[in-house]
C-alpha cells in the first residue's frame, strides 16, 4: 500500500512539474504572439502616406536643424509631426512595459527614431518649458536615448550587410 502511495505521489509530482513546464511554454508563446501582433499592427499603422510625409519633413531638415526651421516645419505640418511623436511615445511606453522588445523596435525603427529625436529634441525641450511640463514627449526621448545608447555600444550594421546570404 505504501508503495502505491509513493508511486502515486511521484506521478502527481511529475504531472505537476509537466503542467508547470507546459504553462511556462504557453506563456512564452503567448507573449511572443502578442509582441508580433503589436509590431505588425504598428508597422501597418506606419505604412501610410502621412507617416512617409512626416519622415520626409524630418529628413529635409535633418542636416543642421535650427530651432526656427523645426518650429516652422512643425507649424506647417502639425498633424504629421505630432502623429510621428505620438507614435514614438507609444512605442517607448510599450518597450518600457515589456509589451514589445527593444531589439524588435531597433530592427524596425532605430534610424527614424534617432533622426526624429535629433531633429525634434530641442523643439520638445522648448515645448516642455512653455507648458511647464517635463513629461511632455518623455517616452519618445527615453526611446531615442535607448537607441542611441545601443548604437554607442555596438554601431548599427545595415541588414543587407549583417545578413548577407552567400
Amino acid at each position: 500500500m505504501e508503495m502505491v502511495r509513493a508511486i502515486a505521489a511521484i506521478i502527481s509530482t511529475v504531472i505537476l512539474i509537466a503542467g508547470i513546464g507546459f504553462t511556462v511554454v504557453q506563456l512564452r508563446h503567448a507573449r511572443a504572439a502578442r509582441e508580433r501582433g503589436a509590431m505588425l499592427e504598428l508597422v501597418h499603422r506606419l505604412q501610410t502616406p502621412e507617416f512617409a510625409r512626416a519622415m520626409r519633413v524630418l529628413f529635409d531638415i535633418y542636416y543642421g536643424p535650427s530651432n526656427q526651421k523645426v518650429a516652422d516645419a512643425v507649424h506647417q505640418n502639425p498633424g504629421l509631426i505630432y502623429d510621428l511623436m505620438a507614435t514614438w511615445e507609444s512605442l517607448g511606453i510599450m518597450v518600457y512595459r515589456g509589451e514589445m522588445s527593444l531589439d524588435m523596435v531597433d530592427d524596425f525603427f532605430s534610424g527614424p527614431i534617432v533622426i526624429s529625436w535629433d531633429v525634434l529634441g530641442d523643439y520638445v525641450r522648448d515645448e516642455r518649458k512653455k507648458l511647464h511640463r517635463d513629461t511632455t514627449w518623455e517616452w519618445f526621448q527615453w526611446l531615442a536615448e535607448q537607441m542611441k545608447e545601443r548604437e554607442e555600444r555596438k554601431p548599427p550594421v545595415p541588414a543587407y550587410v549583417a545578413h548577407k546570404i552567400g
